[in-house]
């Protein structure tokens, strides 16, 4: 599945080629007498790839017929790459082609789609190929066309897509382990059910997992046991109303030994509003997001408030604004919380990435999150003993939470990132 936006008319004369395998053929200056190839390289386009989920020495192995930078201000043509996940649980790739310098009138996006069932090598072939062909327009007025060759298939009739799974996704996971020595062990097992049916219309997902993890101690020899549980069921609906509206709700069931819930249930219908496009939504979103909830739970102690079992109705309401661009991304959201029988019994949280560009070579990441609590009504009554503290077996009051993380990187040298040389690895 391919589409092209955004792009100058003889761009759009060319990508009716796309049908066809574009091939750089080195062999044809043989055929026809020319020489220099190697000088005529130096006059290619400078490609930067802005990717996270990409092979990159195999897009450098596989696509000669440019010069790769690793610097964005040194480049002709800027690649920027962003993914989402399909609702067959493959992922979707749009690429976005922004030329720069001579090349400043030409920009256009493709988009290739990868299946759940594809191998690493096949995604990476599919990429690889998209790129060829985004690239492609930019190579029409370049000395390296006459290198070029066009395989054209013949077209393919359009049909609807007949799914004998009505595009119902299913997934079984397990996952044990087990370590131990002399005076201590530790054993875990996990396992996750989802099951999903994804269409630009409805989003249904339905997913279940299950944690049990016990820990052996053995202190003045005297053995020390703990044990904790989690289990969680979730389930969500959403209907598309539009371009900017969707609306739908939660369900979900809970039983956690460390949040002393024995047994809680959630429905919380919920209304999205995104400023943007749902279609530019691996570029920019900006959804502000509204649930109302009804919650049933009993606890496995009594708690703080004495009680062993309530019924309790909240509401939430979040802003989350995600952009992805050629200098950078952000994500970042905010959302606050409270139960209606008691207005104090709230909660606040903020959380954002940011990583940018500060200047050619030189980069910044940024994490942080940060929880103003005030809404533990799970909280048992009596102290946690030593080994729930340091073994986290138990939730502790706090009124608040946040951890923060940074880092630079700076990188300078040579720009071209043409060749691959795989020699004792990386």
């Amino acid at each position: 599945m391919r589409k092209l936006t955004k792009s100058p008319r003889f761009i759009r004369h060319v990508c009716a080629l796309l049908f066809s395998t574009v091939v750089f053929s080195p062999g044809l200056r043989a055929q026809n007498g020319r020489d220099g190839l190697d000088d005529l390289k130096n006059q290619a386009p400078r490609v930067f790839i802005d990717c996270r989920r990409c092979d990159k020495d195999y897009i450098r192995t596989e696509i000669t017929f440019v010069n790769f930078v690793r610097d964005k201000e040194e480049c002709d043509i800027h690649v920027l790459i962003t993914d989402q996940r399909t609702g067959a649980d493959g992922r979707e790739y749009t690429m976005t082609f922004m030329g720069r310098n001579e090349y400043s009138h030409i920009e256009h996006t493709l988009v290739y789609i990868s299946q759940k069932t594809d191998t690493r090598d096949e995604t990476r072939l599919g990429m690889v190929n998209t790129l060829r062909k985004g690239l492609f327009p930019y190579m029409v007025e370049n000395p390296l066309m006459e290198h070029f060759s066009l395989n054209f298939y013949s077209d393919i009739e359009p049909t609807a897509v007949e799914d004998p799974w009505d595009f119902w996704v299913f997934s079984l996971s397990l996952r044990g382990s087990m370590e131990e020595e002399a005076s201590q062990s530790e054993s875990s097992f996990r396992g996750n059910i989802s099951i999903n049916r994804i269409t630009p219309e409805w989003k249904l997902r339905l997913g279940f997992s299950g944690e049990v993890e016990t820990d052996r101690f053995v202190v003045d020899d005297e053995e020390i046991k703990s044990s904790s549980d989690e289990k969680n069921f979730t389930g969500i609906i959403v209907k598309s109303l539009g371009k900017n509206w969707s609306v739908g709700g939660w369900f979900e069931a809970n039983s956690s030994a460390y949040d002393n819930r024995r047994l809680e249930l959630i429905f919380a219908p919920a209304v999205e509003f995104n400023v943007y496009p749902y279609s530019e939504s691996t570029r920019r979103q900006l959804r502000f997001l509204y649930r109302l909830g009804y919650i049933s739970v009993k606890y496995r102690e009594e708690t703080i408030y004495d009680k062993i079992y309530e019924d309790l109705l909240g509401q939430s309401f979040s802003a989350t604004l995600e952009v992805k661009e050629p200098w950078g991304n952000v994500t970042t959201s905010l959302e606050g919380s409270h139960f209606f029988h008691d207005f104090s019994k709230n909660r606040v949280q903020l959380w954002g990435h940011i990583s940018f560009r500060i200047f050619k070579g030189l980069s910044m990441n940024l994490h942080g999150r940060f929880e103003r609590i005030r809404d533990q009504l799970s909280l048992a009554k009596g102290e946690a003993s030593l080994d729930e503290i340091l073994l986290q077996r138990k939730e502790l009051a706090t009124d608040y939470e946040y951890s923060i993380s940074t880092g630079l990187s700076y990188t300078f040298g040579s720009v071209f990132s043409n060749v691959v040389n795989p020699r004792f690895g990386r």
